[in-house]
């Protein structure tokens, strides 16, 4: 699956490099190409992701809320903003249809990248450093905060990741941060080349561009390197909520009917 995403990624950077398509669709093909596999081997009979399509929207729309108003409101204000060179040029809410896309596209294939490992693999051992994870990166991103809190990217992203961080350890007791935090590791492969695409590249110019007062500046490649943590972010909170979703269907189709019962 990995090979199949990476090709396709080489493939969409080719096809950008030697001009085969107008600019105007870049951003949208991004969406389009990072889901379509994931999409594709979610009805496979080893797999069967598909049925758990409705567990994943709900999550996926209930954490798209607060990370899309936070989007609007960066925007809105500077911190980023968006090269219509790159996009269709349909805005809701000052943000491009594709960048809305985002919001559901990216998550799908992490999501599914995450049960697909869950399913074949015992990944249980990585649970083991759950509180490693959660106390050493609660430290890191608040001493983060307090150093460059006059950085509105990095001082944002760092408070919103130390809170999620402890309310799943801590209120929610998921036992699950640790697995998930090797498979997102595991994800860069394909975060680097998308979001590489979105910040410049193997392009002419970047898809997103970042005020540079408002983040520290570390790239990885051209990606700043908030935009892994506001994806980790991002992806502990579709799991949880698709988890809690996947089991209330669950209990719920095991639940026996009381008409069956009574006949």
């Amino acid at each position: 699956m990995f090979r199949l995403f990476m090709g396709t990624g080489k493939i969409f950077q080719h096809v950008l490099y030697k001009k085969m398509i107008p600019t105007t669709y870049t951003y949208i093909l991004v969406d389009i190409l990072t889901i379509i596999v994931c999409f594709i081997f979610s009805f496979d009979k080893r797999i069967q992701f598909y049925r758990h399509f409705g567990a994943f929207i709900k999550a996926a729309l209930l954490v798209a809320i607060p990370f899309i108003l936070w989007d609007i409101w960066f925007t809105h204000h500077g911190i980023w903003w968006f090269n219509s060179n790159y996009t269709l040029g349909w805005h809701v809410a000052g943000l491009p249809i594709e960048e809305w896309l985002f919001f559901f596209c990216i998550p799908f294939s992490c999501v599914f990248t995450y049960y697909c490992l869950d399913k074949f693999f015992d990944l249980s051992w990585a649970n083991g450093f759950n509180n490693m994870i959660v106390f050493a990166g609660s430290i890191v991103l608040i001493v983060t905060a307090l150093l460059y809190a006059h950085k509105t990217y990095t001082l944002v992203t760092a408070l919103v990741t130390t809170v999620t961080l402890i309310y799943l350890h801590f209120f929610a007791k998921a036992q699950w941060i640790g697995q998930a935090s090797f498979v997102y590791t595991v994800l860069m492969l394909g975060f680097l080349p998308v979001n590489g695409i979105l910040t410049g590249t193997g392009i002419d110019a970047p898809i997103v561009n970042y005020n540079p007062q408002a983040f520290l500046n570390i790239r990885m490649l051209t990606i700043p390197i908030e935009d892994a943590v506001y994806g980790y972010t991002q992806f502990l909170l579709v799991i949880y909520f698709f988890k809690r979703f996947q089991s209330k269907t669950e209990h719920d189709e095991n639940i026996t009917p009381i008409s069956s019962l009574i006949q």
